[in-house]
C-alpha cells in the first residue's frame, strides 16, 4: 500500500473539531485536568475513541515539558522477587499513561555505564530505585526519586525521597519463629550483602537471641544469589554440623541452600527445613514447594507508584517512609526436626 492510499492519522485538531470543543480543551482533558465538565469531557473521550486518536508522545513532552515516563532501576534481572514489583509500579502507572523503563544496576555497573545517568538523558520524569547504587551516582538526580524495597538508601542517601518497602526485619522474624515453633534448636541462616539482607538477619538473630539461642550466620560478604545460597549453606554445615533448619535471604538464595543439601542427601523438609524469603513464583514450583516469607512486593510496586504519582502532584510535600507488614506462606519445606 503506498502512502497516498493510507489513510491520513487523526490529529488532536480532529478530534477537536468531532467533539465540538477547542483544541485547548482536548489537550487539558488528555492531561486529566480539573476543572472540565463532565459533558464536555465524554464528548472528547468519545471522539478519541472513534477517530482511534493516539497523541504523540514527543509532541507532549515538548509542551509539557513532561516524557511521562519513568525509570526503574533493579539490582539483578536474575531475581524474580522483581517481577511482582514491576507489576505493581505498572497496574498504577500505566493507567496514568505513564511508560516505564527497566536497567539492571549490576548489568550497567559492568559495562562501565551509569544508569541514573542513562535515564536522567531519556528525561523521566522520575526514578524508581528498587536497587542499591553508590551514593556517587546519585549526586546528580534532579528528579524525583521512590526507593522501593529498600530501605537503605533512604535518608542517610537520599534525604528527599520517599521510600515504600516491606518490614524485613520482622519477615526475618516470621521466618525464625515459624521453625522455633517447629521445635527447631539449631538454625542457621544463609545472608549476603546489601539493606534487605541485612534486615532480614537482624530480625532473624534477634528472634534467635529472645529464644536463648546461638545464631548462625554465614555469607554476609557475598551476593544473594544462587551460587551465594550454595556457598553459605556449605559453610553452615562445616561451622555447625548438627544443623536441622535454614532461613535463607531470599528464595534464590534458599535454592542454592536447597542444593548443598542434595549433595548431603538431607533433602527439605525431612532432613533440613528451609525457608525462603520473597514467595517468588519459584517458591510456590511444586518441586520446590518452598515456605517463604511473602513481603507483598507486588503492593509495594503499587503503592510506590501511588507515592511517585503523588510526589509529581505536589514536589514540596514531605518525604514519606511506608513499611508494608509481611506475611509467611507455609508450604512442603518445612517441618519439625527429626527425633
Amino acid at each position: 500500500m503506498t502512502t497516498r492510499d493510507s489513510p491520513a492519522r487523526p490529529t488532536i485538531y480532529d478530534v477537536a473539531q468531532r467533539a465540538g470543543v477547542s483544541k485547548s480543551l482536548v489537550s487539558l482533558v488528555l492531561r486529566g485536568a480539573p476543572h472540565v465538565s463532565d459533558a464536555r469531557r465524554d464528548a472528547v473521550l468519545m471522539a478519541i475513541e472513534e477517530l482511534g486518536y493516539r497523541p504523540s508522545r514527543a509532541a507532549s513532552a515538548l509542551a509539557s515539558q513532561q516524557t511521562r515516563s519513568v525509570g526503574v532501576l533493579i539490582d539483578d534481572f536474575r531475581n524474580p522477587w522483581f517481577v511482582e514489583l514491576l507489576a505493581g509500579l505498572r497496574s498504577v502507572l500505566d493507567p496514568a499513561g505513564y511508560t516505564v523503563s527497566v536497567a539492571d544496576f549490576q548489568l550497567e555497573a559492568a559495562s562501565g555505564r551509569n544508569p541514573v545517568d542513562g535515564f536522567l538523558a531519556q528525561h523521566v520524569d522520575a526514578l524508581v530505585l528498587a536497587a542499591e547504587p553508590d551514593a556517587a551516582l546519585l549526586k546528580n538526580v534532579s528528579v524525583p526519586v521512590v526507593v522501593a524495597g529498600v530501605r537503605e538508601l533512604g535518608p542517610a542517601t537520599l534525604p528527599d525521597a520517599d521510600v515504600v518497602a516491606g518490614d524485613d526485619e520482622r519477615g526475618g522474624e516470621l521466618a525464625t519463629r515459624h521453625l522455633l515453633g517447629l521445635g527447631h534448636r539449631t538454625i542457621g541462616h544463609v545472608s549476603g550483602r546489601g539493606g534487605p539482607a541485612a534486615h532480614r538477619r537482624r530480625g532473624y538473630e534477634r528472634s534467635m537471641r529472645q529464644a536463648g539461642l546461638e545464631a548462625i550466620v554465614a555469607g554476609t560478604d557475598r551476593g544473594t544469589a544462587e551460587p551465594d545460597g550454595y556457598a553459605a549453606a556449605v559453610e553452615l554445615f562445616k561451622e555447625q554440623p548438627g544443623l536441622t533448619a535454614i532461613v535463607a535471604a531470599n528464595d534464590v538464595m534458599a535454592i542454592g541452600a536447597l542444593a548443598a543439601l542434595d549433595e548431603r542427601r538431607l533433602a527439605a523438609p525431612s532432613g533440613i527445613a528451609v525457608v525462603g524469603y520473597d514467595n517468588s513464583p519459584l517458591a510456590a514450583y511444586r518441586h520446590l514447594a518452598l515456605t517463604s516469607v511473602d513481603p507483598h512486593s507486588r503492593e509495594i510496586g503499587a503503592e510506590a507508584a501511588r507515592t511517585l504519582l503523588a510526589r509529581l502532584a505536589d514536589p514540596d510535600a514531605p518525604p514519606r517512609r511506608a513499611l508494608l507488614e509481611p506475611t509467611l506462606v507455609v508450604r512442603a519445606s518445612t517441618s519439625p526436626p527429626r527425633p
